[in-house]
């Protein structure tokens, strides 16, 4: 093969990217819904953007979780202007932090949605026991409210974008203790298909992501939690547990013009348990 016929285009643009000093999310702005703190994958996720060089905007939940994000906003170099409260079961808290990103920028190239939420009653009985309101509020906040970001997103997407949402291997195999959240994050992972065909002509893409198990302040509420890890590390072909860290990185890459035709699909961060689990 002579050197002319050899497409080095890619190389020739991370070279030049890496010679002007820039980061492939150099550029963008991205909103993330759901750090609850420094464990949370969103915070791997929101340092992960912002070293590739993305703008951030950050929620917190209350005045109760502000004091453990507020530090992380500012370690992110988040404009106060742009760290916003958001509770997506209270009226228009979402609408709003929309309605500021419009107006402080006027677009936008990402947003990541990390929030689920079961009743604890709900989320340890069985499935066939949970309550209606239960499952409709698991519903509404870990799944319909990724409906309304978009919906919210798409008009500030107006040179196309990428949306996340952070799902589970128990929406497409039955794990002991995930109960109800098993049937919402399936419906979320379906969710995200139809967006991503929907959207697509806009240039918007879509991707649910699937971390293996790691401690968050969401996942303590799940059963033997403890039990399922070790699971996971000694089952997955790594051998290894995912970090936030890995996580970030990878949904870091999805929100890059390398990923601009991987959209729709459940991309899987678990070092291979899906494969075997």
């Amino acid at each position: 093969m002579t050197e002319k016929t050899i497409n080095t285009r890619l190389l020739d643009d991370l070279r030049t990217r890496r010679e002007q000093g820039q980061q492939p999310l150099t550029g963008k702005k991205g909103v993330i819904l759901g750090i609850a703190n420094d464990q949370s994958i969103a915070w791997g996720c929101a340092q992960a953007f912002r070293g590739l060089g993305a703008e951030l905007s950050i929620t917190y939940l209350n005045e109760k979780s502000r004091k453990f994000t507020e530090p992380l906003a500012a370690a992110l170099d988040v404009s106060p202007e742009l760290y916003l409260p958001c509770d997506v079961r209270e009226d228009g808290q979402l609408e709003s932090v929309f309605a500021t990103i419009g107006r402080q920028w006027g677009r936008l190239d990402f947003a990541l949605h990390s929030i689920a939420f079961a009743p604890r009653e709900d989320l340890h009985g069985r499935v066939t026991d949970c309550s209606r309101d239960g499952f409709l509020m698991a519903m509404d906040v870990s799944c319909h409210s990724f409906i309304r970001m978009a919906r919210l997103a798409e008009p500030l997407m107006t040179d196309g974008g990428a949306l996340f949402t952070m799902s589970y291997f128990g929406a497409e195999k039955v794990v002991e203790n995930y109960n109800v959240m098993g049937p919402v994050k399936a419906a979320l992972e379906a969710t995200s298909r139809y967006l991503a065909a929907e959207l697509g002509p806009k240039g918007i893409r879509v991707s649910p992501v699937s971390p293996g198990p790691i401690k968050t302040r969401a996942a303590s509420g799940i059963g033997r939690f403890d039990e399922l890890m070790d699971k996971a590390a000694a089952r997955a072909p790594s051998r290894l547990l995912v970090t936030i860290e890995d996580v970030g990185m990878a949904t870091a890459f999805l929100a890059t013009d390398y990923a601009k035709l991987i959209t729709g699909d459940t991309i899987y961060v678990d070092g291979g348990y899906h494969v075997v689990g």
